[in-house]
């Protein structure tokens, strides 16, 4: 979503939540509230039950002489040609919601739980580099990921501060914002897809998008992050063209060969049954992995064609994620999908038919056999 999303949801950047995992846990900064404390006490109640995950991947056959031998070793998730690829070896096809948690810290538990029980297999959560909101602690991406994990969803982390901007040194903090976070993610490779930074780039120019990435990727590389690494196309997400402008270049880049892209569908790229397949076409007449990172059912620019884009990205094995669980403001309420944190009751346009619907995510959904 644009980056105003966040100005009219009144600023509520209630500070970090949760407990870190299992063990020496700690209340995140600037708890204040009542809320605050009990979502402390039910996620220290709930970590008890945590277990770690038996890895079963095969050892890597790369050339030992290769400089990036280990760091591939490394790897969870991973892309083979249109195909992502979880660290058992076995498709992914995301089926998942996003949710805003920099803006609403206070829920996450009501939201995860909910979320969790749409059926998603995966979460895009908003995190927050303190370029525009307060940063998003590294204590609190552990906290996020050991939940995500206990509620049998992979985590996609998105920095949401460079919305829209066209200046390299926006992407490159959000880039550097997870190289920061290394310690916290260095691991959780089969469990964590990084989404370096939201619809940087309010231009369509396919360029501009191209060589900020050349600059962006490496950082992460060069920092021991051997996770897959999602890119949100150009024109706030919607300019799918610049995959085909630059995404070989991209991939071709990354020494580890993990990249996937997304393509945000709302009124300009989701308007119409065309538009959905020429956009995610882009990616996929080269080979190259998308997703569809965010989609509504319509929006300022438009009207979406959501019943035929969650059927398309079905047939074609091809991931969605929807926007949002609850918060939206500014006008765009009608986005909530959920009525209530806790996602008792759906939004009858909107949320009824991403989870509930025909090609919907109670559906079409699969557990990623990482938690099997």
């Amino acid at each position: 979503m644009k980056r105003w999303f966040g100005r009219f949801s009144a600023l509520i950047l209630a500070a970090a939540l949760l407990l870190t995992a299992c063990g020496d846990q700690e209340i995140a900064e600037n708890q204040q509230n009542q809320a605050e404390s009990q979502a402390v006490e039910q996620q220290e109640e709930t970590c008890q039950g945590e277990t770690d995950q038996e890895d079963t991947r095969q050892p890597d056959t790369a050339d030992p002489s290769d400089e990036w031998a280990t760091l591939r070793e490394q790897m969870g998730f991973y892309v083979d040609g249109s195909t992502l690829y979880d660290a058992n070896g076995n498709p992914f096809v995301m089926r998942g919601i996003n949710h805003a948690h920099c803006w609403y810290a206070d829920r996450v538990l009501n939201a995860l739980q909910g979320i969790a029980a749409t059926g998603s297999n995966c979460i895009r959560i908003v995190l927050a580099d303190g370029e525009q909101w307060t940063a998003t602690s590294a204590k609190m991406v552990e906290a996020l990921i050991s939940r995500c994990k206990q509620e049998n969803m992979i985590a996609i982390l998105e920095v949401h501060d460079a919305t829209g901007y066209t200046d390299k040194e926006s992407l490159l903090k959000a880039a550097q914002y997870f190289v920061d976070l290394k310690d916290s993610l260095i691991g959780q490779e089969d469990y964590v897809i990084i989404n370096i930074a939201n619809e940087w780039q309010g231009s369509s120019e396919s360029k501009i998008w191209k060589e900020a990435y050349l600059e962006a990727i490496p950082m992460l590389r060069e920092a021991g992050l051997a996770h897959t690494i999602m890119i949100d196309c150009s024109g706030w997400g919607q300019y799918g063209k610049c995959i085909q402008d630059g995404g070989e270049e991209l991939l071709a880049a990354d020494p580890l060969g993990n990249i996937m892209f997304s393509v945000h569908m709302y009124g300009t790229a989701g308007g119409s049954e065309e538009s959905i397949e020429k956009n995610l076409r882009y990616a996929t007449d080269l080979n190259l992995c998308v997703c569809v990172g965010e989609f509504g059912y319509t929006h300022t620019d438009g009207d979406v064609q959501e019943e035929y884009l969650m059927q398309y990205c079905q047939d074609n094995q091809i991931g969605y994620i929807a926007w949002s669980w609850k918060g939206n403001g500014g006008g765009v309420e009608y986005l909530d999908l959920a009525e209530d944190w806790d996602g008792e009751t759906l939004s009858e346009d909107w949320g009824e038919v991403v989870v509930n619907g025909v090609n919907g995510i109670r559906e079409t959904s699969q557990k990623c056999t990482v938690f099997e």
